[in-house]
């Protein structure tokens, strides 16, 4: 692990003495198919100058075979995860020859076999250093290269890169295709994918611009691709973005590829982009999650121009790629597509993972301090994505639209297929606006935390506007009155804040709402009167992004323990089922459920579990016909019933036919509701064998395994614990939905003998499995203990552990430390 994990310090050293001219990558992937547990052989050649005489290239493989140096075979001197090179000079020409490693983590080459047909595919995933499980590279963000594919695989499939083919050579059952050569690009954007996957084509087309556009999904899940819309986005996208950036889509081709067992939602692979196929819905789907997959493709599509085009040097600016593509995927989404309330699901949904993650005792400032790659690997998270869009959301507020577009022309002008930190892009945008972005940048960017903002009124009718942790925002306040049964706005103040109290004059109203149409980045608290209308009449209220912050407000005061969970619950119960607007429903009901569950005190929680559970079955009953909101509440009302009974018998006859007209009942929700009955009790192994029998498919096994293990007995758990633990042969899909099991109900009467065990497990599980897989189990099955002893007892005894998995230990006990809290409070 210790030289697996590169630090900051040693890769700029390499950089500073290495430059790539070309890399050449031949993988012989023919024996896929028979040899689903052996490796593959693959062979670098890198072409390069260096200024001392030795380096390291990065690969972590089965077997180093051969390493020729400028023609001369050089001993092997190989630790697992570096391959020293010796005897180099000025110019050079190295030949690896190496075994490397099938994956079923998501890492590096991942290998599915489809049961419905009997096929396999292959695709890789690299970010941010799994590059070197499949070729000899040096897996570094700023050592950029060209880099050249060949690919030997069975004849028949379809084989893909960043690039087009540019030869095709078949023999008797195989095919070696070669691929053009990349624009320079770091090695974890690199990509290949094999299989006999389904293909539709397209096209782009911009004055005498032609770009090829491909669409791939295995072919058991073709029939849900909706090839139409997709492509229709793809196409917006490039038009939109062709016009914001001034910079013509410098990749080539513009492929998108669906993928099973991905452990991320998409990524940026340059002319070639892969999905989770959490995005083909296997039959029924709600426009929010359209939506949501269309925000996907632009957020990936932006990346062309922030992050392949021009890339961070090291991970501490990774914000310079993923703040801007989250904010992209949302503007894009909203001016260029059908989606146009994307900024609404983004206001109450995306933004609260950004506080969530920023009031963790691990938070750190948008540009972190990334000593490592275990660092980087973790720092892909809310602050890095969603808390780096809401500023830059409040920075557009600042500096204007075409200042912040033009700022990133300029950037890309001059940066391309280079590698920039903070200062570079903060330059640009200087010159463009006129602003010294020093205290900006300061302000937003390099600290932490997240601040509140209140009204307070005294007692002579004078207000302020009061902020926790002060910054400096630019945001609105929205006056908003009940007439004749609406709740409409009356007035708006702007207004720019910057120390802890700020006097303004607030006319009375029956509902003054901080950060109206959500310019900054803040958590805002209502104040009696205010919530009174909420209670009242949140539900007539016609602007959805208002709505948005609102139930942001709801949802954070919640969290905190300044509004009771019952309180929050029933303003949900009074005013979910109608909400019109789907992507702030499917958060509601998440965290409505997450909140009975993790903040109801002990004794309310049952009674709150069967109120939900009632409020979702009288929703679904109401629900029309056919609507995204009956399909959203039968998905809710199948969540909740894993934790209570009361509605098993109507969600068996559903299951049996009597489903409510409209209502479809495709095989995932099938398992959802099947999955419920058997936590709870109310159906056993042969049904989920008589549903696996009619859903013999990838998510099918996967659903069966979760819900066998989510069987209320004892040695069932302790089967899944054990599993877990042990099984190296689980996919990264199968681990997850074991570990699902194992916690299934919430049922701690079975689960809380293996706590103890837990902390015992995780030092071993860091330092032998990849950190994916040792992630999810750290993560998964963090004990829900009604103490914080065990966990502060292994943090005083550990703190020599490995920073990364410290930190996910030091995360994880703060999540039972609010919950904790919050349930006394209640009390």
């Amino acid at each position: 692990m210790d030289t697996a994990n590169l630090s900051r310090e040693e890769t700029a050293a390499r950089s500073a003495a290495v430059s790539v001219r070309s890399i050449r990558v031949e993988l012989d992937l023919t024996g896929a198919p028979e040899r689903a547990r052996s490796g593959f052989s693959t062979t670098t050649t890198l072409d390069f100058t260096a200024t001392a005489d030795s380096t390291w290239v990065d690969f972590i493989g089965e077997s180093v075979e051969r390493v020729v140096v400028n023609g001369v075979d050089r001993d092997v001197v190989y630790d697992g995860s570096r391959i020293e090179l010796s005897g180099l000079g000025t110019e050079n020409v190295v030949r690896v020859e190496a075994v490397a490693s099938y994956s079923r983590s998501g890492e590096g080459l991942h290998r599915f076999h489809d049961p419905v047909d009997d096929r396999t595919y292959l695709y890789t995933q690299y970010e941010p250093a799994d590059a070197r499980r499949v070729m000899a590279c040096f897996e570094q963000p700023d050592i950029k290269a060209p880099y050249t594919f060949v690919i030997d695989a069975p004849a028949g499939w379809q084989v893909l890169s960043n690039q087009a083919a540019v030869s095709v050579d078949a023999g008797v059952g195989v095919q070696r295709v070669e691929f053009a050569p990349t624009l320079p690009i770091s090695s974890y954007i690199t990509s290949i994918a094999a299989g006999p996957y389904a293909r539709v084509d397209g096209e782009w087309q911009r004055d005498d611009q032609r770009i090829a556009l491909g669409l791939f999904a295995r072919q058991s899940l073709a029939q849900y691709l909706e090839s139409d819309e997709i492509l229709e986005i793809t196409r917006q996208g490039l038009d939109f973005f062709t016009d914001a950036f001034a910079y013509p889509y410098p990749w080539g081709k513009y492929d998108q590829i669906f993928v099973p067992e991905y452990n991320l939602g998409a990524m940026e692979n340059p002319g070639l982009v892969t999905f989770t196929e959490s995005y083909l819905s296997r039959g029924a789907a709600t426009d929010a999650q359209r939506a949501a997959r269309a925000n996907t493709i632009l957020h990936e599509m932006a990346h062309m121009w922030f992050g392949d085009l021009v890339t961070m040097k090291w991970w501490d600016d990774l914000w310079l790629k993923e703040s801007f593509a989250d904010y992209m995927g949302s503007h894009a989404s909203a001016v260029a597509t059908r989606f146009h309330d994307a900024w609404v699901k983004f206001a109450a949904n995306r933004k609260a993972w950004a506080y969530q993650q920023d009031q963790l005792p691990t938070t750190h400032p948008i540009v972190a301090d990334i000593p490592d790659l275990e660092a980087a690997k973790l720092n892909f998270d809310g602050i890095t994505y969603a808390k780096g869009a809401a500023v830059l959301k409040q920075l557009v507020a600042f500096v204007g639209d075409e200042a912040f577009f033009e700022g990133a022309r300029r950037y890309f002008a001059a940066n391309a297929f280079g590698n920039t930190t903070l200062e570079d892009f903060l330059v640009q945008l200087s010159a463009v606006s006129g602003r010294d972005m020093t205290d900006w940048s300061r302000a937003w960017l390099q600290t932490t935390g997240v601040s509140t903002l209140w009204v307070e009124r005294d007692a002579d009718g004078g207000a302020a506007v009061m902020q926790s942790d002060p910054r400096p925002h630019r945001l609105r306040i929205g006056l908003y009155d009940r007439v004749d049964g609406r709740v409409v706005r009356r007035d708006q103040i702007a207004l720019d804040i910057h120390d802890e109290r700020t006097p303004v004059i607030i006319p009375a109203a029956d509902l003054v709402l901080l950060n109206d149409d959500d310019l900054t980045y803040a958590k805002v608290r209502l104040d009696d009167a205010s919530l009174a209308t909420v209670r009242e009449s949140l539900s007539s209220l016609d602007d959805p992004l208002a709505r948005a912050v609102i139930w942001s407000s709801l949802w954070n005061a919640t969290r905190d323990g300044e509004l009771a969970v019952a309180r929050y619950a029933e303003i949900v119960r009074a005013h979910a089922p109608r909400e019109s607007n789907i992507g702030l429903l499917a958060g509601i009901l998440a965290n409505t459920l997450f909140a009975i569950r993790n903040y109801a005190s002990d004794d309310a929680r049952q009674r709150e579990s069967t109120a939900w559970v009632e409020t979702a079955w009288t929703a679904l009953q109401a629900s029309d016909a056919g609507s995204d909101a009956q399909l959203s509440w039968a998905r809710a009302l199948a969540s909740a019933s894993a934790f209570d009974d009361v509605r098993a018998d109507d969600i068996r006859a559903i299951l049996h036919g009597d489903a409510p007209d409209g209502l479809t009942i495709d095989p995932d929700l099938r398992w959802q509701l099947l999955t419920a009955l058997v936590t709870t009790g109310h159906a056993d192994a042969d049904a989920v064998a008589a549903e696996l029998e009619s859903d013999d498919t990838g998510s099918g096994r996967t659903a069966a395994r979760r819900a066998l293990a989510s069987r209320p007995e004892p040695d069932v758990r302790a089967a899944a614990w054990d599993a877990a633990w042990n099984d190296g042969s689980l996919s990264n899909d199968h681990l997850d939905a074991v570990i699902g099991g194992f916690r299934a109900g919430g049922r701690r009467d079975l689960i809380e003998r293996f706590d103890a065990e837990y902390f015992g497990r995780i030092g071993d599980a860091w330092a032998t499995r990849s950190i994916e897989l040792a992630q999810r189990l750290v993560v998964g099955l963090f004990p829900a203990s009604p103490t914080l002893d065990a966990v502060d007892a292994w943090l005083a005894d550990n703190d020599t552990a490995p920073a990364a998995l410290r930190r996910i230990v030091i995360e994880q006990r703060d999540h039972l430390a609010r919950a904790l809290r919050v349930r006394a409070a209640q009390s």
